[in-house]
């Protein structure tokens, strides 16, 4: 970090071009540190960005730099109760308590995928999807009345992303059988969109593969 540090210093100083910092530079200290959109930007920069990014090393390298920050926070949902710790080891010690802002146990609460501090959960007794805030205690209700945003805990599989158009949005594949349905919820308007999908048939089968 230091000599990143310095290198970039020397070239504010003399106007030296970042491909001056060198390759190995760029790769093992500043790649590494640009959020997950930025650096799928730069696989197209050319062949061995994307030879590097692609590889184990990177992501574990990446996934590190990412872990590092001090507003990570770390959700703990037991039996009877459910706390934020926030992560480093001064800190590992500091929790708190909150309440669940919907009206069932802490064990019937399924973690389905999360992004950027929110979390889309299950409720298990009633199989509705919710986005959840717990940082600032909000919560919204994605289910609606044409049983768009229930989720089949042995069929369906659920993601968060942000769409080209920087919106949040839900992606949730329903596989029945011999039919898939991938619908997507956007924030900005409250609602649920159908999107095309690949039509072969051997992706038509209620059993998810595991990862």
């Amino acid at each position: 970090m230091k000599k990143l540090k310095g290198c970039l210093y020397s070239a504010s100083e003399s106007n030296t071009k970042l491909h001056d910092l060198g390759p190995d530079l760029i790769m093992s200290e500043i790649l590494p540190r640009l959020p997950a959109k930025c650096v799928g930007r730069a696989k197209k920069v050319c062949k061995e960005w994307l030879s590097c990014i692609s590889s184990k090393e990177f992501v574990m390298m990446h996934c590190r730099h990412m872990c590092k920050g001090s507003r990570q926070k770390i959700l703990s949902i037991g039996q009877e109760s459910c706390f934020i710790s926030s992560t480093g080891v001064d800190l590992v010690d500091e929790k708190t308590m909150i309440t669940l802002p919907f009206h069932v146990h802490p064990s019937d609460v399924w973690i389905l995928s999360s992004l950027n501090g929110l979390l889309c959960v299950c409720l298990r007794n009633m199989f509705e999807m919710l986005i959840w805030n717990p940082l600032i205690r909000s919560c919204i209700n994605i289910s609606d009345s044409k049983s768009y945003g229930f989720f089949k805990i042995y069929s369906d599989a659920v993601g968060l992303y942000i769409d080209s158009s920087n919106y949040f949005r839900v992606l949730h594949i329903k596989r029945g059988r011999f039919t898939v349905d991938v619908m997507a919820y956007s924030r900005r308007t409250s609602h649920w969109k159908r999107i095309p999908f690949l039509q072969k048939r051997h992706y038509h089968t209620n059993v998810l593969a595991c990862w």
